[in-house]
């Protein structure tokens, strides 16, 4: 039986074949939720979702999606209306990064970042509109970079922090249709891009230890089902920051 901490309806994840998305997409099965799934590798994709169903309560599927095209962002969701009746969450979490300095950035390079960021996130919250008006809830996924800034990710920390700033304003517009919008802007996690840059991966991470700034996927999904749940009720147009313990500013010499 679901409580207002769960997610029951019918939902759509981007970027869910790993890491937060798939993480994300795990936790609303196992509350009961059905659930659209995409990622760009087609193979990928059908295979999370038939693991997804084998395991949890929620059905599952997957789709073969690349979020900058309006065409196939519209097939997702229609897909998912066509499964399961009806849409009630969309978690924007597809995503795109690399590492460099600004000046080193191509106009390729930038552009293909920001398309995939923010304007796959415009894209998708574009298309499920119509869908989640009379109820619906939308979770954005930034970066705490988008916060903070980022060296070496400029392109990155400005597509993220044009997803704060866009969670906010969505929240104004459709407050009136009943659509919640939120935003969960994580420090670093331990997914399988933070691995193949950092050398952390998720064994290593004791979620035990409060004094810590690395989390696990888990626990950014935990942080999304709330705000996609009725629990949340009160709460939009807000950015939720989980990143442990945050660092300490240095106090400069005077």
């Amino acid at each position: 039986m679901s409580d207002r901490f769960s997610v029951d309806g019918p939902a759509v994840v981007t970027g869910a074949s790993r890491g937060i998305g798939r993480a994300v997409a795990d936790q609303f099965a196992a509350d009961g939720a059905d659930v659209a799934v995409c990622s760009r590798d087609e193979d990928e994709i059908t295979e999370a979702a038939a693991e997804i169903t084998a395991a949890h309560p929620g059905d599952a599927i997957g789709v073969e999606c690349d979020v900058r095209d309006r065409d196939a962002v519209g097939a997702l969701v229609e897909a998912a209306v066509a499964e399961f009746g009806d849409l009630s969450v969309l978690v924007n979490n597809a995503g795109a990064s690399f590492m460099a300095s600004f000046e080193d950035i191509s106009e390729n390079g930038w552009q293909s970042v920001v398309d995939v960021n923010l304007t796959g996130t415009v894209n998708c919250s574009q298309a499920a509109a119509d869908h989640l008006a009379g109820g619906g809830s939308v979770v954005n996924v930034a970066s705490v970079a988008g916060l903070d800034g980022a060296p070496y990710m400029s392109h990155y920390a400005a597509s993220k922090a044009a997803i704060v700033n866009l969670t906010r304003t969505l929240s104004y517009e459709w407050a009136g249709d009943d659509v919640r919008v939120n935003c969960v802007a994580p420090g670093y996690v331990a997914t399988p891009g933070l691995e193949s840059q950092m050398g952390i991966s998720a064994e290593q991470v004791d979620r035990d230890r409060v004094d810590r700034n690395v989390g696990v996927s888990a626990e950014i999904a935990d942080v999304v089902r709330f705000l996609a749940s009725d629990a949340a009720s009160f709460v939009t147009g807000q950015t939720l920051t989980p990143r442990g313990v945050p660092p300490i500013e240095e106090t400069p010499d005077l």
